[in-house]
């Protein structure tokens, strides 16, 4: 698989979002807060009610940048660009270890940015990259 971040890598389901930050289980490493939510397949039917939609991929991410915390747009939209990268560029061990466990369809994540001022990309790509691997250390702890 290519380094893009395809609409079906996406959270944009309202039944998956509200759930997710509601019952999801929560990792924090400064300046990120990862909230994620497994699903099994009946779980994930349960949530819509005509069926699963097209396209809702093994793992599913959504990144926010509040303005409580980054007032001005642009540098919502440059911390949103550095998490979204860090993310594109480490999130294959995170899918592999999703597609692996057998009654895992698929792993709702929210990613939410906490910090008052920007932080350069490397320090949010290695944040990133240790919040994958706490989440792939309890989602291998949940079998």
């Amino acid at each position: 698989m290519e380094n893009s971040f395809p609409k079906s890598e996406k959270l944009r389901h309202k039944s998956l979002v509200d759930p997710l930050f509601r019952e999801g289980k929560s990792i924090f490493e400064y300046p990120l807060r990862m909230v994620w939510r497994p699903l099994t397949a009946a779980q994930l039917e349960g949530s819509f009610k005509v069926g699963v939609p097209e396209g809702v991929a093994p793992l599913q991410v959504m990144i926010t940048v509040p303005k409580k915390k980054r007032r001005h747009a642009v540098d919502r939209v440059l911390m949103r660009r550095r998490i979204r990268e860090g993310w594109r560029l480490q999130r294959r061990a995170l899918r592999a270890a999703v597609e692996a466990h057998p009654e895992l369809r698929t792993l709702s994540v929210g990613l939410i940015y906490v910090a008052d001022e920007n932080i350069e990309s490397a320090r949010v790509h290695a944040r990133i990259g240790k919040l994958i691997a706490k989440l792939i250390q309890q989602i291998s702890s949940h079998e």
